[in-house]
């Protein structure tokens, strides 16, 4: 007898629980998550706002990497932010939706717009402020008119497909989501016939029901209204099921959570902050400059390693930047390197401008541009913009450079960092000058047949470097400064191992 009661009793009790799932649904396993992650060891709090960019979502990762390694097992993502490129935002939901080691939280101050909102989903809670806003998270794009509009529906159904699978996978109402971003989708508050389980359902939704007729619609969602994309409260939020709980501020989150002690914020480094402004276009031209310059010096003297040291630190900031910005890959490196190396062999091997050196310039430019894209061609305005965007600031940096290595041509003895590579010439006076100022004709002490002061003419284009004949000795020489045209006169001013610099003639007769 004893037996058949608590049979009874236990069975009771396992109705009763079973009613109470069937009608929290998801929303109750949702609950059960929160309650049961309330203790954390370490928690650790990453702020990003402003607009999602590449540059920002490669910055969230690097920060969830420091979280992960200092041992966080809850990670909360402050946002305040309008929303950005759908791909970044897709990204960091991806991301954040596939973290294991960690509980995250999305906690909204004021603002998680557009792409903002799709980022928060991914989140395993989000916690507003009362009157924060979250969603409005319609994909829009730059017309040709420089307007914008609202994405064609091919790209408005594949994102709301995204947004929904990630409502689904945190439990929240996937029609919901979806309505964010379709501006014509309207949801209603439904209620089972049968099980008297309520939750918010569209009509295609419904329809998509094993059986549509057992589904009530109690009242639409009045955020959902046609022309409108869903945007919501905090407090309305926690409503439709969409957030998991309000708090006001930092404090307020850090009693929900029981964070005792200070809580762990994860600001920008100094590593961080190199990488936004390096990322500026014109710090990127700059540098660019810098570099080409450098590079154009180390061409000029070859051998001294000064300029090719500069040039070599440039680049490999710029590099570096865009790595870390996340647009680049080794794939940019490589072509750079393959570039540097084809116009190595047209200056030093093939003097002239054939093959090897148009092939370099081309490699070299579009190394350079594909490093500050993610993407190789471009789709869409947006990426025709950035590309637009990179080709002017490589123009621009190739016009001033035009302009500084015709400058350090000229008066590269006078200017004050590189004065010091000039190469000194014999002046009249000098105990190796004849009477009449001229350097007195030695041979050299190395292979060649030939010694300083001896006159020749340029075989081919000197850019520094390419060929001249000497009577009947035909070698490879090195202008001093300046290119020098094929057929013009030049005269040997120093040898130096196996090196032979000469300079234009100008105004003489041989």
């Amino acid at each position: 007898m004893i037996w058949k009661r608590l049979t009874l009793r236990e069975l009771l009790l396992f109705a009763v629980v079973t009613l109470c799932l069937s009608f929290g649904g998801e929303g109750t396993a949702r609950a059960q998550k929160v309650e049961s992650g309330r203790k954390f060891r370490r928690a650790v709090l990453i702020r990003f706002e402003g607009t999602i960019t590449p540059l920002l979502e490669h910055f969230i990762y690097r920060k969830l990497e420091v979280a992960k390694a200092d041992g966080a097992d809850l990670v909360i993502f402050e946002i305040d932010s309008p929303g950005g490129y759908v791909d970044s935002s897709l990204n960091l939901a991806d991301c954040f939706l596939d973290i294991d080691w960690a509980h995250t939280v999305a906690f909204v101050p004021r603002e998680a717009l557009s792409g903002a909102a799709i980022a928060a989903l991914g989140c395993d809670e989000i916690v507003m402020a009362p009157e924060a806003h979250l969603g409005d998270a319609g994909p829009i794009f730059q017309g040709e008119d420089a307007l914008f509009r609202h994405a064609p529906e091919k790209i408005r159904s594949e994102l709301a497909l995204r947004v929904r699978d990630l409502a689904e996978a945190t439990g929240r109402p996937p029609a919901l989501a979806e309505a964010m971003v379709d501006m014509d989708l309207v949801v209603y508050r439904v209620r089972n016939k049968n099980t008297g389980e309520e939750t918010f359902l569209s009509d295609h939704d419904i329809e998509a029901t094993d059986v549509p007729d057992d589904w009530e619609k109690l009242k639409p969602v009045q955020e959902s209204r046609e022309k409108h994309f869903l945007t919501v409260s905090g407090r309305r939020a926690v409503e439709l099921d969409l957030a998991e709980g309000i708090a006001s501020n930092r404090e307020e989150l850090k009693q929900s959570y029981g964070i005792e002690g200070e809580l762990v914020v994860l600001r920008p480094t100094s590593v961080d902050t190199a990488v936004t402004i390096l990322n500026v276009p014109f710090v990127t031209g700059l540098l660019l400059l810098i570099g080409l310059i450098a590079l154009y010096i180390e061409f000029s003297a070859p051998g001294l390693g000064a300029g090719g040291l500069i040039a070599a630190m440039c680049f490999t900031l710029f590099f570096w930047s865009k790595f870390l910005g996340g647009t680049a890959v080794w794939l940019e490196v490589i072509l750079f390197l393959l570039g540097v190396v084809f116009l190595i062999v047209e200056i030093f091997v093939t003097p002239g401008f054939g093959f090897a050196g148009i092939t370099g310039m081309i490699l070299l430019v579009a190394s350079l541009i594909m490093a500050g894209q993610d993407f190789v061609i471009p789709r869409t305005t947006r990426e025709l913009n950035e590309t637009l965007q990179g080709i002017t600031v490589i123009v621009g940096a190739g016009f001033a450079f035009l302009i500084g290595a015709f400058g350090v041509s000229h008066y590269f003895g006078t200017v004050p960092v590189v004065g010091w590579l000039k190469l000194d010439l014999p002046t009249p006076g000098d105990a190796d000058a004849d009477e009449l100022g001229k350097p007195k004709p030695t041979l050299a002490t190395n292979r060649f047949p030939v010694g300083v002061g001896d006159w020749g003419m340029a075989e081919s284009p000197l850019r520094p470097a390419g060929k001249a004949i000497f009577g009947d000795a035909y070698l490879d020489v090195v202008a001093d400064g300046s290119f020098v045209d094929k057929g013009r006169q030049v005269r040997i001013i120093q040898i130096s191992g196996n090196r032979i610099v000469v300079r234009e003639i100008e105004d003489e007769v041989v």
